[in-house]
């Protein structure tokens, strides 16, 4: 039976390796340059040690949501060109120009706010973001003529420069997405017009860099792909040639023999139908356990699986062993890569009605990350 080290009780492992490795892998499949995205600080998985992973697999840009979390970066030690393309109203961006970030524009007033920026020898770099129909950022289609001709404009003053253009797809179906892509390379046509030559085109995020090869465009904007979790609900990571970059696991607490129609936690929604052994994990929603997965989660113990028994509370749940051999210390693996043995992280989201993103995304900063190579 595996333990925890003394002292530890919960933990995230890091696989760094397997980080290089699937962005490696993602750039020979695609032939593209590849934008890892480590914004949310890299899906729960640490920004800068990601970043730094994704760049030594051969990615060379990466991308956050905002400027707080591009800062970040630059704080951490990784100078690589970093787009942030989320911006509150009114947002300044000198401090981001200072450190050479380059902004995803989705409107005509960050376009001014970004030429607003630049200094009298460096032109702040964009990527304009069109909406080619997920209703969310981007410049709406009615507005991209003018706000490209801005572009145009100040692109000849030497206040910006654009790198990029970029949306992003629904996922819905192929043919949504091709009609999405189509709309884009309008967009673009419409930038050559006015003089915009952008060499970098992007609007892939894993699944269509996978399953869409039309949109590829020589860059694709990986995320959860990198970190080795599938974005499709019909194929594993190992089926896409995928390994999972984090494992999560805690210690057994304590370990309490009871006999049948002992309740188990809040609302006793769980009682033993039988004597038993229930083992006291210390991990709870604090911790982004899904409190949904009640009932449902499964774990790994010394090879067996065990289903959470009851509610899962904030700092703890409990597991119903029976009469397997489970001792306080034992380690508990809440998911990792199933090729090796360890429950996924897809498991927890069916159970929790979610998806794999959420899941290692909501991973709380209470649980201490330890970075492995392999």
């Amino acid at each position: 039976m595996t333990r925890l080290p003394d002292g530890v009780m919960r933990e995230a492992i890091i696989d760094l390796s397997a980080i290089e490795a699937n962005v490696r892998h993602l750039r020979r499949l695609t032939e593209s340059e590849v934008i890892a995205v480590v914004k949310a600080d890299g899906y729960g998985h640490g920004a800068v040690r990601a970043a730094a992973a994704a760049l030594a697999g051969g990615a060379t840009r990466l991308g956050v949501a905002d400027i707080g979390e591009a800062l970040a970066l630059r704080r951490g030690g990784i100078d690589a060109p970093v787009i942030a393309w989320l911006h509150a109203p009114g947002t300044s961006f000198d401090e981001a120009a200072a450190h050479g970030i380059e902004l995803g524009i989705s409107n005509g007033d960050q376009l001014l706010s970004a030429a607003a920026a630049a200094s009298a020898d460096r032109p702040v770099k964009v990527h304009l973001k069109l909406d080619t129909g997920l209703s969310r950022s981007g410049i709406a289609p009615a507005e991209q003529a003018m706000v490209f001709a801005e572009a145009a404009r100040l692109e000849r003053l030497g206040r910006v420069s654009v790198v990029g253009l970029f949306s992003h797809f629904s996922n819905t179906s192929k043919s949504e997405d091709l009609a999405q892509l189509a709309r884009f390379h309008e967009g673009v046509t419409a930038a050559a017009l006015v003089g915009l030559r952008p060499h970098v085109r992007h609007i892939a995020a894993t699944a269509a860099a996978i399953d869409l090869p039309e949109a590829r465009l020589g860059c694709v904007r990986v995320g959860i792909g990198i970190y080795g979790l599938s974005p499709f609900d019909d194929r594993s990571s190992a089926e896409l040639g995928l390994r999972p970059a984090m494992t999560l696991r805690g210690a057994v607490a304590s370990t309490r023999r009871v006999g049948p129609g002992t309740g188990v936690s809040y609302g006793f929604d769980y009682r033993a139908d039988r004597e038993t052994t229930l083992a006291l994990v210390p991990l709870g929603y604090a911790d982004g356990v899904p409190r949904q997965a009640s009932g449902r989660g499964t774990v790994s113990i010394g090879g067996q699986t065990f289903t959470v028994a009851g509610r899962i509370a904030m700092d703890q749940f409990v597991v119903d062993v029976g009469d397997a051999a489970v001792s306080v210390g034992d380690e508990v693996t809440l998911f990792g890569d199933p090729t090796l043995g360890a429950p996924a992280a897809d498991d927890w989201a069916r159970a929790a009605g979610t998806i794999n993103y959420e899941i290692v995304t909501r991973i709380g900063a209470r649980v201490p990350r330890r970075q492995v190579t392999t």
